[in-house]
């Protein structure tokens, strides 16, 4: 770009040649002193001459500075809404771990006074102050986003562990644990014996409890009835079955009290004391058998008491 400067006072014209680099400096330059010279003017204003101010323009600026804090206010409000929401659905979680705790501790054994969840925890020590930082909406709802995902996660490890013990109760309850006879004592214990009736060497394959007739028969385990009728050998016997392999026989009784297909729970009255089948007299025949085999019942009933 030429630029030619004439003059009255010069003898002859003068020329300036600007590039592209000399063109966008000067625009630069130019717009830079006009936007200093705008907020210059605006701050002044403003800041310093508020009375100077036309009705118009005060007007206008108002109009400006309401509309912002309205805006301001209305984000304020909904952040508010979302939080408040936000925090009623964690204090329903909060509620929900409670009654988990309360269930996990009665589960576990420990005594209700160890663990109120229905109170807040004791607390206490000195106090040591630190610098407060303000809290922003936003770092606010970041940090009930974290804790919403910690609570859910510790939720879903609490019914985890909650599934676990509830599994570890229910095969307790399914292994033997309690003698089939209250007060009995045995006649005959596991093992090789001399038969009553052959006089030979003989296995035994279970305990007798001498008691009288009518003797009420308790299950000895949780399980399910599989066997309830009269054996040629066994007489009226009830067989459960416990699981895992394993079925335990109640034999020689002179009343049956339950049916096949029948859930006992431990410790259910299931049979009453005869002399049925092959017996010389009122007592319990119990045998415990693993994969069809016959097992010492008095190794298992140690082993539960241990």
């Amino acid at each position: 770009m030429n630029v030619i400067l004439v003059s009255s006072s010069l003898a002859k014209t003068r020329s300036i040649t600007l590039n592209g680099w000399h063109v966008s400096g000067l625009a630069l330059l130019l717009f830079g002193l006009i936007l200093g010279a705008s907020f210059t003017l605006q701050y002044t204003l403003v800041r310093f001459a508020p009375e100077g101010l036309g009705d118009g323009v005060r007007s206008f600026l108002s109009k400006i500075q309401s509309a912002e804090q309205q805006k301001q206010q209305s984000y304020l409000h909904s952040s508010l809404d979302a939080m408040a929401a936000r925090v009623g659905q964690m204090q329903a979680q909060m509620q929900r771990l409670d009654t988990l705790g309360a269930r996990l501790a009665k589960l576990t054994g420990m005594k209700p006074e160890e663990f109120r969840f229905d109170q807040p925890p004791a607390q206490g020590g000195p106090l040591v102050t630190s610098p407060l930082q303000e809290m922003s909406v936003a770092s606010l709802d970041q940090q009930l986003s974290i804790l919403t995902k910690v609570v859910n996660d510790r939720s879903d490890k609490l019914m985890a562990l909650e599934t676990m013990l509830l599994q570890n109760q229910l095969s307790n309850k399914m292994l033997l644990s309690i003698e089939p006879i209250n007060n009995g004592w045995y006649s005959s214990n596991f093992g090789w014996r001399i038969d009553p009736f052959t006089g030979a060497s003989a296995m035994h394959e279970g305990v007798d409890y001498v008691v009288p007739a009518g003797t009420v028969i308790h299950a000895s385990a949780g399980g399910v009835v599989s066997y309830s009728s009269n054996h040629a050998q066994y007489g009226n016997m009830v067989e459960i079955d416990h699981g895992n392999d394993i079925v335990t026989r109640y034999a020689h009784a002179s009343r049956l009290l339950v049916k096949v297909g029948q859930v006992v729970r431990r410790g259910e009255k299931i049979a009453e004391v005869g002399s049925t089948g092959r017996s010389t007299g009122n007592h319990l025949h119990f045998e415990v058998r693993y994969q069809g085999i016959a097992q010492n019942p008095v190794r298992f009933l140690q082993k539960a008491a241990g």
